[in-house]
């Protein structure tokens, strides 16, 4: 790949804001200057941003895609395209696609549709014929009492990174309230009272039964294939404890402050949702994502179920929260995550990091996107 120059661009570095230029050879940023270019041929962006490629540990949108429609099922093959064309296009590069695996409901996560999806995914991306980098996130619901003979088959995909460790019982982490668990379920699944009554009581039987040996079966497994390993709707000091001692090392949502401060006091990365940071609040009735900013407890941003909300809620939160300047806001979406999983080749604009960029300019509150590029090629 021939040389390529980047210049008068607003450069979004680790720990500072600069205009200058970027040198990108065979794929790799080779040089950061700062001042203005006068390199024949270069690409004169006319001082809009430049910040590194977004890293995306948390997005349920494959399965949006999967399932448009309750019931429609989309090909999976088109499906994984459209949620590629739909990340990188919000200047996503690096993707792990969240499955969940031994849910209670079936749709988008049965378990012979979960393999068609992860063979789909590990296909299409061995081809190159996806413009992000794909791996595989599974997201173990450990109440579940065949979770492991459903996990499997999947934890083995070669695209497989990232595993994190739900229970989603009713009356505690993410739905401590049984009233906001009641109605939210009640509505997803079209339950009767009676229905749902009957539904919450397996839910917590399962639990009795099933989720501490599962969570450890999980854990081993992972720890086994060298995977990182996520906790998930953290609400306690005894979860978190219990999250330190299973080598976990990113805690997504958690839903309290108390859990949020322990977590970031033991060394795990506070994930949230940018759909939160957005909103102002979480869709459950939860701590504030924008609150735990504020307090210093938020280390990484996740687009969750809407993509273009990782490169939005990053640049609200430098505008809503004193404390947190660009390059750091920008550090939550790329670097903060890319390292937490051992992805130090990415992450920031910097040279010998991989020339995973994009080019956005702001209309009005809104990060317009203008160019994205992984390891030099523009794909945006």
């Amino acid at each position: 790949m021939p040389e390529q120059v980047i210049c008068n661009a607003r450069l979004v570095l680790a720990d500072e804001e600069i205009h200058g230029s970027l040198l990108l050879r065979d794929g790799k940023i080779a040089d950061v200057s700062s001042g203005p270019s006068v390199t024949r041929g270069a690409l004169d962006v006319d001082g809009d941003f430049i910040i590194p490629g977004l890293v995306e540990l948390h997005t349920d949108n494959l399965e949006r895609h999967i399932m448009p429609r309750p019931k429609s099922y989309w090909p999976v093959q088109a499906a994984v395209f459209n949620h590629d064309r739909e990340l990188t296009a919000a200047g996503i590069t690096t993707v792990f696609d969240a499955l969940s695996v031994g849910h209670a409901d079936t749709g988008s996560r049965s378990s012979m549709l979960l393999e068609e999806m992860s063979c789909a995914v590990s296909t299409l991306n061995a081809r190159g014929s996806l413009k992000a980098e794909h791996f595989m996130h599974w997201r173990c619901e450990v109440s579940c009492r065949d979770i492991m003979a459903h996990l499997e088959p999947l934890i083995a995909n070669s695209r497989t990174a990232l595993v994190s460790i739900m229970d989603h019982t009713p009356g505690q982490r993410q739905f401590a309230s049984m009233d906001t668990y009641f109605n939210y379920y009640k509505a997803k699944y079209g339950f009767s009272d009676s229905e749902m009554h009957a539904y919450m009581d397996r839910r917590c039987e399962d639990h009795q039964l099933y989720a501490q040996s599962n969570r450890r079966e999980v854990v081993r497994q992972a720890h086994a294939r060298d995977l990182a390993i996520a906790s998930h709707d953290d609400a306690t000091q005894d979860h978190v404890s219990e999250a330190v001692e299973d080598g976990i090392v990113v805690a997504e949502f958690p839903t309290t402050i108390e859990a949020a401060r322990a977590s970031h006091e033991n060394g795990l990365a506070v994930l949230m949702g940018a759909p939160n940071v957005v909103r102002g609040q979480s869709h459950s009735g939860n701590v504030s994502a924008r609150e735990l900013a504020d307090l210093g407890y938020l280390d990484i941003l996740s687009s969750d179920y809407v993509p273009f909300s990782l490169l939005y809620g990053a640049t609200l939160l430098e505008k809503t929260v004193d404390r947190i300047t660009l390059p750091q806001a920008i550090a939550s979406v790329s670097r903060n995550p890319a390292r937490k999983v051992g992805l130090d080749d990415r992450g920031e604009i910097a040279p010998g990091k991989r020339a995973d960029l994009v080019r956005y300019r702001l209309d009005g509150d809104l990060p317009s996107v203008r160019e994205v590029w992984r390891e030099g090629a523009r794909i945006a």
